[in-house]
């Protein structure tokens, strides 16, 4: 049966009410920004050094980030798939409490243990090092709003990788490295790819807990989001919506290549076998 078709005779016709309201609610505001967007003034909104400084402090921040999630990410959401019981549901549990915290506590939480008189901070400080108000602190707020993205994404493509195979790897003599490297991540290779681009879009559009934890600091902190914040504190709503359109550009690119990369991954694993047999 065709997806048409089923479409058709399984959907029920009311569903595009609530549907369509949920589509005007989320594609609504969106509109709303672009329809008094200054779009003859872009240009030289965008290109005001200030600025320019911001999208080059958040694009290094948030891939500096984003790289930190994959490898510190990978091995966590690893040892989430082969664990149980409440050793899991504990992990887990700290893992998304970050998902749902409000930025200011996330900011809080950050300034206690990274602060100057944080658990952790404290003693980076006596060794003469200070995390607050630096570009360090920008990837270590991205890295705690990120990596439950990417851990996320990547544990559910790994969950659904088929264990007979890797079995069947370690029945044929693979030892646990070669099993995890040539079956499970390539398996889990379009989740991977996935939790990467949606750990750099969380990244790039961190605003709250940022400005709590690492300041608003031109060149060092000030991020494209504070940079938004500013230009509406200081009445100049052209900055503000010309930088908001740019971070939705930057989203839509992710979303279009992150779109695009799947469907090669996907391609690529459906067509393997086929090449192989023949």
């Amino acid at each position: 049966m065709s997806e048409k078709l089923l479409f058709r005779i399984a959907t029920p016709h009311w569903l595009w009410i609530p549907a369509g309201l949920a589509l005007i609610l989320l594609a609504g505001p969106l509109v709303a920004l672009t329809a008094v967007a200054p779009w003859s003034q872009l240009g030289t909104v965008l290109s005001d050094p200030k600025v320019q400084t911001s999208l080059g402090l958040s694009l290094s921040t948030a891939a500096v980030s984003t790289l930190l999630c994959v490898v510190l990410g990978l091995p966590l959401a690893v040892l989430l798939h082969r664990l149980s019981g409440l050793a899991k549901s504990l992990i887990y549990g700290f893992l998304v409490i970050p998902l749902v915290l409000s930025p200011v506590v996330s900011g809080l939480a950050l300034l206690y243990f990274w602060g100057r008189r944080g658990m952790f901070g404290e003693l980076l400080n006596h060794l003469g090092i200070q995390v607050g108000f630096s570009p360090v602190a920008v990837v270590l707020v991205q890295v705690f709003v990120a990596l439950p993205f990417f851990v996320i994404a990547t544990l559910g493509s790994l969950e659904s990788v088929d264990s007979d195979l890797e079995l069947a790897g370690a029945n044929a003599g693979a030892n646990a490295r070669q099993i995890l490297t040539h079956i499970t991540l390539p398996l889990a290779g379009a989740g991977i790819l996935g939790g990467t681009l949606l750990a750099f879009a969380r990244a790039l559009g961190e605003y709250g807990a940022t400005i709590t934890f690492a300041g608003s600091v031109e060149g060092r902190t000030r991020t494209l989001p504070l940079q938004i914040e500013l230009a509406l504190n200081s009445n100049n709503p052209e900055q503000a919506l010309g930088i908001a359109l740019m971070l939705i550009a930057m989203y839509l690119v992710v979303v279009i290549v992150s779109g695009w990369a799947l469907r090669f991954v996907m391609t690529s694993r459906s067509g393997a076998p086929a090449s192989s047999r023949g």
